[in-house]
């Protein structure tokens, strides 16, 4: 890369300049600014204090011998001490030449490393995916991609909470008040149907403990001594038992979920290498917490009760194993872990969770390492923020939480409204239409929630998301139906796509050059957000791409211009700016039209 280029040899001016050595990589240079002249910009404000002369003089001085040793420099221009360099257009010219047709450009080969875990999704049995789900998801599907583009190998797994007191809430109400209903009979998702049961032990819970508050119980007496919280107490009691009609009936429930998690993950276009279940790693927990008892690292209480102590860590204990026998998160969180190194053997295990359970990982790790497990330096949480949609916008079937069905199909709709108030599916049959409106809800979708910063809160508007003319993924993937239209029309026209190449003697409008800077930029795009695990680094550059790309093609003639080696310049910069938003796109798991 040329910015290698210019660092090793801005060392070698201060080196002849100065009579010091500096690291390469210690100098400041990035990206010239869009309103100032240049390329690249090298500060040289703290390379004045080892020339010991001002940062203009310091910046002339390194311009010049860089001038001298760079053949692929223009000029240069010094503002304020800070040295803007210009490439020479044949620089750029040979970039696009060189770069437009390669069909992994700024993308790294797969590496031999340990591969990297990462961990998305992580439903609960007992009720749909939500609103939460949709940005887990997408964020972790997304990060997959990223991860990979580097030369990373990336195994996707799905932790399945499929057992304890939830699930066993919506079991109780099921055995209750279900009288046999299937989600064929009540032509419901089955993931929908279980919610509905867990929606319905809630409801009668609470009227419940009101009820012993009532009679003059305290709030938390009567959440702990409600009749129905001690039958599902004692329901998970017995599934740890292998009780047989109690895990029949926890099966049942559990296959008419995963059967509507498929579904929805499908929609979603989210997929994994390897599913974990709870049920699967809880007693490698377990076996994990007798080690720590029988070797002192745990401690047992007199009710029977296993605990962590990390007071000396700054934390508190934590419960691991409550004092009837059963287990709780934290457990299957020590057997999961220890399963995924003992198969995998990764180099680094990421968890993709809500930014609630940031104490909860910080104690898995004290946990871990308090076991000796010499893994636990591995374990990366990814905390991102809570999604919340504007109040009243929607509502879910089974509660007060959105459920991700409910938020695809208001996408759907949508889509299809404004799409084709716009005219943007005209011409097209209904089964082509039905497609793009598909296409374009879930682009919507995935982009609006991935153009954030993960950390971040945020609040996501359906209708807002869907504006051909915003920061949005349709804005995007009409770039790219456009991009594409004008390809398919320059080949009606007699152009050959395959074989254009630019002269170096071609000049090169500013437009022109600063998308061939963006597309330059591609790789060291995707690599910073490989580094940083943000999806927003990628999402935001296709946006200023294609925002860009907009601006040139409505002010600059492409197949009417009347000099051939343009037309041939714009065609190429066209076409290489198409196949970058799709790859950038693809990363965040978005699809993008051919036409529309």
């Amino acid at each position: 890369m040329i910015e290698q280029k210019i660092l090793e040899k801005t060392s070698e001016a201060i080196l002849f300049l100065y009579n010091q050595t500096v690291d390469p990589m210690s100098i400041g240079l990035e990206k010239t600014k869009k309103e100032i002249k240049g390329d690249f910009t090298l500060i040289t404000f703290p390379l004045s204090k080892i020339s010991h002369k001002s940062p203009d003089i310091t910046a002339v001085e390194i311009g010049n011998f860089l001038k001298q040793g760079l053949p692929q420099l223009k000029d240069f221009y010094v503002i304020k001490g800070f040295l803007n360099l210009t490439l020479r257009d044949d620089f750029w010219v040979d970039f696009v030449n060189t770069s437009a047709y390669q069909t992994c450009f700024g993308f790294h080969e797969q590496n031999n490393n340990k591969p990297v875990v990462l961990e998305y999704s992580s439903p609960n049995t007992n009720k749909p995916l939500h609103l939460g789900h949709i940005r887990n998801n997408l964020l972790g599907y997304s990060l997959a991609e990223i991860l990979r583009a580097n030369g990373n190998r990336v195994i996707k797994v799905n932790l399945v909470n499929d057992r304890g007191i939830h699930i066993c809430k919506s079991m109780l109400a099921y055995k209750l008040w279900g009288r046999g209903e299937t989600p064929e009979s009540a032509d419901m998702k089955g993931d929908h149907l279980v919610g509905k049961y867990y929606v319905l032990f809630n409801r009668n819970y609470r009227d419940e403990v009101m009820g012993l508050v009532g009679k003059g119980f305290t709030e938390d007496e009567a959440m702990r001594q409600a009749p129905l919280i001690l039958e599902a107490q004692e329901l998970l009691r017995k599934w740890e038992a292998r009780d047989d009609e109690t895990v029949g009936l926890w099966k049942k429930m559990n296959s008419w979920t995963y059967t509507g998690f498929d579904r929805t993950y499908q929609r979603l276009g989210v997929d994994f290498d390897h599913t974990y279940y709870e049920s699967e790693t809880y007693l490698l927990g377990k076996e994990l917490v007798a080690e720590g008892l029988e070797r002192g690292f745990l401690t047992r209480k007199e009710d029977g009760s296993v605990w962590a102590d990390l007071r000396d860590q700054g934390l508190d204990e934590k419960l691991l194993i409550r004092s009837d026998g059963t287990s709780v998160y934290m457990t299957q969180d020590l057997g999961t872990a220890q399963r995924r190194i003992d198969e995998f053997h990764p180099s680094k295990m990421i968890y993709v969770v809500g930014n609630e359970q940031n104490y909860h990982f910080d104690v898995l790790k004290k946990i871990l390492d308090k076991l000796h497990k010499n893994y636990a330096e591995d374990i990366y949480h990814l905390s991102y923020g809570m999604v919340e949609l504007p109040h009243g916008r929607m509502k879910s079937r089974e509660g007060e939480v959105i459920d991700a069905d409910d938020l695809m199909d208001e996408m759907f709709k949508t889509a299809e409204v404004t799409t084709r108030e716009l005219g943007k599916a005209t011409g097209f049959s209904e089964p082509e239409a039905e497609t793009l409106f598909n296409l374009v809800g879930l682009g919507a979708l995935k982009y609006f929630i991935l153009k954030v910063d993960p950390k971040k809160n945020m609040l996501f508007n359906p209708k807002e998301s869907i504006d051909f003319n915003g920061n949005t993924g349709p804005f995007i993937q009409y770039t790219h139906a456009r991009i594409q239209s004008l390809l398919r029309k320059a080949v009606e026209l007699g152009h050959s796509l395959s074989d254009i190449r630019i002269p170096e003697s071609v000049t090169i409008l500013e437009q022109e050059k600063t998308i061939i800077r963006m597309l330059y930029q591609f790789p060291m795009v995707v690599k910073q957000a490989g580094e940083e695990l943000n999806p927003a680094v990628i999402a935001n550059y296709v946006y200023d791409l294609a925002k860009e790309y907009n601006q040139f093609y409505q002010e600059n003639p492409v197949l009417k211009e009347e000099i051939r080696d343009l037309v041939d310049l714009r065609l190429k910069l066209s076409s290489f700016t198409g196949k970058i938003i799709k790859r950038a796109m693809g990363l965040l798991g978005i699809e993008v039209p051919e036409r529309m």
